[in-house]
């Protein structure tokens, strides 16, 4: 796994008056979205650092799960309980059925509730994600060859959240190699 030096700042914290209220009714100001095979120990664990040191309540689900507790619940709900979201899509991020529905439900917020989405394409290209082409192709073809009904319901609204994320402007890291600062969303 390659490491990278990528570093997330410009962060400054609200000041404590009553007119950064909105800032604190959110337990958590950013949860990471990721397939931990891909990145955990790598680009995931730089950017959890990097934001937890600069102050940031950042859920991360190897951190904050509490255990013994049905991991899907603690999921959704520290997804509600969350400000902005950031997606890591790398290759393998579409086969896990676990990314998927957080990404289902990710977009549910920000549909009712206002929340930002900033997207990460973590050695993808964004239109593999929008498209579901190259590696995510293959994640989808394999989700669909053992759907039933029921499922294939599933996957209509995985695919539409793929799509809007991939229409989303965010950060393509093939484009940023070499640069130090990723500036403006936190």
């Amino acid at each position: 796994m390659t490491s990278t030096n990528t570093q997330i700042i410009s962060y400054s914290p609200p000041p404590s008056s009553s007119s950064s209220k909105s800032t604190h009714q959110f337990p958590y100001e950013v949860f990471l979205s990721f397939r931990g095979e891909d990145t955990r120990y790598g680009f995931t664990d730089h950017l959890y650092e990097a934001l937890i040191s600069h102050g940031i309540r950042t859920f991360r689900d190897d951190e904050e799960l509490v255990r013994g507790r049905v991991i899907a619940s603690e999921l959704l709900n520290a997804i509600e309980e969350s400000k902005i979201f950031v997606i890591i899509f790398s290759e393998n991020y579409a086969t896990s059925r676990w990314c998927l529905d957080e990404l289902v439900k990710i977009f549910d917020c920000m549909a009712t509730k206002q929340r930002l989405i900033l997207p990460i394409f973590y050695h993808v290209d964004p239109s593999d994600v929008r498209k579901q082409s190259g590696s995510y192709e293959q994640a989808f073809l394999d989700h669909e060859r053992e759907a039933d009904a029921e499922k294939k319901e599933k996957i209509k609204k995985w695919r539409s959240a793929m799509t809007k994320a991939g229409n989303l402007a965010g950060y393509d890291l093939q484009k940023y190699r070499g640069r130090k600062q990723l500036k403006g969303y936190f």
